[in-house]
């Protein structure tokens, strides 16, 4: 199956910047892809880019099989797009700002579309209410409501969950999940990597315009995660067993650590080898990895691609 977006040695520069520096990347249909990196890397660029917003410097972009450099709009009429900020007409209720939304991307009037979107992010109360009246949190919702509302193939969610309550978070990664199951593919940049975490197949991490790395979740945590194991013994330690050699015991016997990298033994062949020993162990704690200190090590330079 042909990706959904193909991007090929995608540039922006500036006067006295590139924002975007030779990028290329593929996002596979029904894929939650991730992509990750500081502020001021380049992704809202990128998305910019791909969605009519920016105008590239140099690059290939194919959108649903279409170059857009050939046709710029009919692919883009199935994408949708939650900016960072917040963008309303103050004079429209909600479901008249869905309703025009439709519109805009050529398609009919869909009440049941409508009704569906609203349920889904909890605003069918608020259908009537002017936007300017919203809560904040009620105006992001909104915001993802319109990037759904024609139906998109490809949706990208630039920071969508940002300055929202935890409530709202976790809607908006079941809404995520549910559109997947139904075709849609995903595209999410954001600060709360708990969520990149939770939802993505594929995380993607850019800085300072150049993409570092693309890799499949799991096996990027596999190679560079690190999870810890501290153990507590009751009595004072001399000898580790050839098992558990690798860690680290303390000067004065009662405490282990142990750092699980790849290439090492897992933490649990570790924890396996003290019991075994017969050691006196007394507590056990383990950290596992988190996407959060991956990717502090990729913008190290310690995480190059395999």
């Amino acid at each position: 199956m042909a990706p959904v977006l193909a991007v090929e040695h995608l540039t922006k520069t500036y006067p006295t910047l590139t924002a975007l520096d030779d990028v290329s990347l593929t996002i596979e249909p029904g894929e939650i892809f991730a992509l990750l990196g500081p502020n001021g890397a380049g992704k809202t660029t990128l998305i910019g880019a791909i969605c009519g917003l920016v105008r590239k410097t140099s690059g290939r972009i194919t959108l649903l099989g279409v170059d857009l450099d050939v046709d710029p709009i009919t692919p883009r009429r199935d994408v949708g797009l939650v900016p960072q900020e917040l963008n309303f007409d103050p004079f429209f209720a909600v479901r008249e700002s869905l309703e025009l939304q439709l519109g805009y991307f050529g398609r009919p009037p869909d009440p049941k579309r409508i009704d569906e979107v609203l349920e889904a992010l909890a605003l069918t109360s608020k259908a009537k209410m002017p936007t300017r009246t919203l809560s904040g949190g009620m105006k992001r919702r909104l915001l993802i409501a319109k990037a759904l509302v024609h139906r998109p193939k490809l949706v990208f969610l630039d920071e969508p969950t940002a300055g929202v309550d935890v409530e709202l978070r976790r809607d908006l990664w079941n809404y995520v999940r549910r559109l997947r199951t139904e075709g849609t593919t995903v595209v999410l940049t954001t600060h709360y990597l708990e969520e990149a975490e939770e939802l993505a197949d594929r995380v993607g991490i850019i800085d300072k315009g150049k993409l570092l790395l693309v890799e499949e979740k799991r096996a990027l945590m596999k190679r560079l995660g690190e999870r810890k194991l501290e153990v507590h013994f009751r009595d004072n330690v001399t000898t580790l067993p050839a098992g558990a050699s690798t860690g680290v015991l303390s000067t004065d016997g009662r405490a282990f650590t142990f750092i699980e990298r790849a290439g090492t033994p897992s933490c649990a062949d570790v924890l396996g080898a003290l019991y075994a020993a017969g050691l006196p162990v007394a507590e056990v704690s383990m950290a596992p990895s988190k996407l959060e200190d991956v990717l502090i090590r990729v913008l190290r330079g310690n995480g190059a691609a395999s």
